[in-house]
């Protein structure tokens, strides 16, 4: 199997740490623009696409600054994806910071799939 490459984006959204937070950490804010459907028992979160199910543990969540998942289906478990919210100390502008990974000849697919999810969250909140 293929090694996958870390790689991160930011995308500047115009909310509340707080309110984004609530769509990057619940079932509920993440169905609305992550997935079709999102299900969550503790620390368990199962992502649905058109039919194909996606299992995730919640490795880590700080409120209204950061969630991280692995996906539990990889054998390498060193993979992950992070959503943190970095909010500028001076300008107080608020970022998404996304860290995820992909194969070398799957970069800038996933790139382009987070920047569509993202332009559907900003319109949800009302940033575009």
């Amino acid at each position: 199997m293929e090694e996958k490459i870390k790689y991160e984006m930011e995308f500047p959204i115009q909310a509340s740490p707080s309110l984004l937070y609530q769509y990057i950490s619940t079932p509920s804010g993440l169905s609305e623009w992550y997935a079709d459907n999102v299900n969550s028992r503790g620390e368990f979160f199962t992502f649905i696409w058109e039919g194909s199910e996606e299992k995730a543990k919640l490795v880590s969540k700080k409120s209204d600054e950061r969630i991280k998942f692995r996906w539990i289906d990889d054998e390498d478990t060193s993979y992950f994806f992070e959503l943190r919210i970095q909010v500028d100390d001076i300008t107080k502008d608020v970022s998404l910071m996304i860290t995820d990974f992909a194969e070398e000849d799957e970069i800038d697919e996933g790139k382009m799939l987070w920047e569509n999810m993202i332009s559907d969250l900003k319109q949800i909140l009302g940033s575009a």
